[in-house]
């Protein structure tokens, strides 16, 4: 395994936020640099740090990019290398159980809940254990759906990551089908191996999952297999905007979005604005730290 190389710039609260916001809206970014911010410490919420995970020895053209994204002088960028080990599931490995409405997760060292929805993930490479605010956000919105008296008879998780979100709707919904996408080809393995541990039948027949490499919603299969009654979308805002057209072409009159990956402030009313136009309205938002989770409708035509 070869090691990761880290680039890390601190900053206050507002001024990271406004870089994440700046690197949705690079067309060219090379995604081969991962970035992500967050606070330093519970204790220091308004201190927050931006950080960078690149494959090889970052040089001037990587540090460039990230200081870029800051609105004038950019904080100091320090780089590491880490140990040639996967510390992303290092990071997660002993992450605590969580409880999102009515769903339980956790990873394969904690026990069961049997009172709750229980899914067990163990830690990946890939986006979508339950612990970021915006995946717990969305298993809570989920629940709120199906309380709410939503019927979801064709599913699809946009950037599904583990596999979790389309999880969740499977088992609130256990008749529907279930399409699964991610652009990240590794996801495959990923969402096998937890349908697997899970119980989560794979194929395409109501009550299956299907996973799909793919980037948004350009995909023959995954087009021949809407329209969507309920399109999950946990993905980063500028990806979003720019999906809005084709998720109304996905979703009938009066089929459920459900969206996350967006920060509270400027990236909700960009993504908000984007869903107006689509033909999309609001039907409940949630809040989890900095984090929006949208439930939004497709309006029926009169």
């Amino acid at each position: 395994m070869t090691s990761t190389w880290k680039l890390t710039a601190h900053a206050p609260k507002l001024v990271v936020q406004a870089a994440l916001l700046a690197h949705d809206l690079v067309d060219d970014w090379d995604y081969e640099l991962v970035i992500a911010g967050r606070e330093e410490a519970e204790d220091k919420p308004d201190d927050w740090v931006l950080e960078g995970w690149f494959p090889r020895k970052p040089g001037k053209v990587e540090k460039a990019a990230l200081s870029g994204l800051f609105d004038g002088p950019a904080p100091k960028i320090t780089v590491e290398e880490l140990p040639p080990e996967d510390w992303v599931t290092l990071s997660q490995h002993y992450a605590p159980p969580i409880r999102a409405g009515r769903f339980h997760v956790h990873t394969p060292d904690y026990p069961a809940d049997p009172d709750l929805i229980d899914f067990v993930i163990p830690a990946s490479q890939a986006f979508g254990t339950g612990q970021h605010k915006t995946t717990a956000g969305c298993l809570e919105m989920l629940g709120h759906m199906k309380a709410s008296g939503v019927i979801a008879r064709n599913v699809a998780d946009i950037g599904t990551g583990t596999g979790l979100l389309g999880f969740a709707a499977l088992a609130l919904w256990p008749r529907a089908l279930c399409t699964l996408t991610d652009i990240d080809a590794v996801c495959v393995g990923v969402v096998e191996e937890n349908a697997r541990l899970n119980a989560v039948p794979m194929g395409g027949s109501a009550g299956e999952a299907v996973m799909i490499v793919a980037d948004g919603m350009d995909d023959p299969l995954l087009q021949l297999r809407g329209p969507y009654d309920l399109l999950i979308a946990n993905i980063l805002a500028g990806p979003l905007v720019s999906l809005a057209p084709d998720f109304a072409k996905a979703v009938p009159p009066g089929g459920s979005l459900l969206l996350a990956g967006l920060l509270a402030g400027e990236q909700e009313a960009a993504v908000k604005r984007a869903m107006h136009r689509a033909g999309f309205r609001m039907a409940a938002r949630l809040q989890r730290g900095d984090w929006a989770i949208l439930w939004l409708r497709r309006r029926r035509v009169r």
